[in-house]
């Protein structure tokens, strides 16, 4: 494994950082600010930020397809990712934000020409937002094939009936990806497919934003229910009854881009942590020089640097491998930066005391956020359950 950056590479981090620095990071209060007023806006100064980003041409950076994005391997990308991961709205900044990037991905690798045209275009340019709708409450999401919202073939349309929840990003989307169910008579695996689900098709009733933590802002994790909701039969997203193939290859680059911005996360923390210790004073010297404050600083620079070096191989497998051959290690990373980070955070909640917990800061916001990656995309337990049972394979 290499571990230099391609010149183009290291060029497009070098662009993405001072892009950080001079745009996204000065946004962020009057964000904040705007999404006080309405959660569910974006703010004029975010919109601003994003043209120049589009202007300059870090534009889509995650797409490895290069007729579509940048053309970057994940290897190359996951440096950039860790950066934009350093703030809330950094990912929004360059069109590199989920669940949009792996419903764009998807639609890249299955959609058809007149998908491509019509759906995926729009987001490729910024001009229009998605949303993915597989969690029900009422099944397990740890395990889609007990997933119970129908699809049934009516003619040339399907109508959907079925109750999701956690769609995220559902308010302001266009349109969502929704796994349903269409044979449930065929083996596990076989029973659901993916189809584009326009969100103002009639049928398609959001609920409301489900509250997470007290807060229900952006795009919302929403619950919608599908009432005869009709959509014509050009909307199947690949094969019917190929839903789960779809959903493992949207999955499994978007929990490596999940695991490289949280390294981001964890690096603005510990950022945040070490100035707040330098020049916080107490009980006769500075934080910075108490030993259980240099431990957790200590602690968080190996468990951040450890992690990194295991998406990287992660990544680098991907690219040489394949994403099927790099289940393993994508399951691996999973675990380990989800847990990585809210260690670290809780750190750095620590060390800035009551205003730790406040909004003054974004570790309290990063802290909400990052606890649901222990669950979305597949909750730890089953990763482990996954990387024990291939372990135990090699020795049976």
């Amino acid at each position: 494994m290499e571990f230099a950056l391609s010149p183009r590479a290291e060029e497009l981090r070098k662009r993405v950082l001072a892009f950080m620095d001079q745009y996204v990071f000065p946004a962020e209060p009057e964000v904040n600010r705007a999404m006080a007023k309405d959660e569910h806006s974006e703010a004029p100064i975010l919109k601003d930020v994003r043209k120049k980003a589009k202007a300059e041409g870090l534009w889509n950076l995650f797409l490895p397809d290069s007729r579509h994005g940048a053309g970057l391997s994940n290897l190359e990308y996951a440096p950039l990712c860790e950066l934009m991961g350093r703030s809330a709205i950094g990912a929004r900044a360059f069109n590199c934000m989920a669940p949009d990037t792996g419903n764009m991905e998807i639609l890249a690798e299955f959609g058809t020409p007149q998908q491509k045209d019509h759906w995926l275009k729009p987001c490729l340019e910024g001009e229009m937002r998605t949303c993915f709708s597989m969690t029900e409450p009422d099944t397990a999401g740890s395990d889609p094939t007990q997933l119970k919202t129908r699809a049934v073939r009516d003619g040339d349309y399907y109508v959907i009936n079925g109750h999701k929840w956690f769609t995220s990003g559902a308010i302001g989307a266009g349109f969502a990806i929704a796994m349903v169910v269409t044979d449930p008579n065929a083996e596990p695996h076989r029973r659901a497919t993916m189809l584009i689900v326009p969100t103002d098709a009639p049928g398609f009733n959001l609920i409301r934003p489900v509250p997470v933590m007290g807060h229900t802002g952006g795009g919302g994790h929403c619950e919608i229910i599908y009432k005869d909701c009709k959509v014509p039969v050009t909307n199947l997203l690949g094969e019917e009854g190929g839903g789960f193939a779809i959903s493992q290859a949207r999955l499994g680059p978007g929990r490596i881009h999940h695991c490289m911005r949280t390294i981001g996360i964890a690096e603005r923390a510990v950022e945040l942590m070490c100035k707040r210790a330098n020049t916080r004073w107490t009980h006769g010297s500075l934080l910075a020089d108490k030993s259980n404050i240099q431990e957790w600083i200590a602690d968080s620079r190996i468990e951040i640097d450890s992690t990194r070096l295991m998406v990287m191989h992660a990544a680098w497998k991907m690219d040489t491998a394949g994403k099927r051959e790099a289940r393993n290690e994508i399951s691996m990373i999973k675990v380990m930066a989800a847990n990585m980070v809210m260690r670290v955070l809780d750190r750095a909640i620590q060390v800035f005391g009551a205003m730790g917990v406040s909004d003054d800061t974004p570790i309290a916001s990063f802290w909400r956020n990052s606890r649901a990656l222990r669950i979305a995309d597949g909750p730890d337990e089953v990763h482990r359950m996954t990387i024990a049972r291939r372990e135990l394979r090699k020795w049976k």
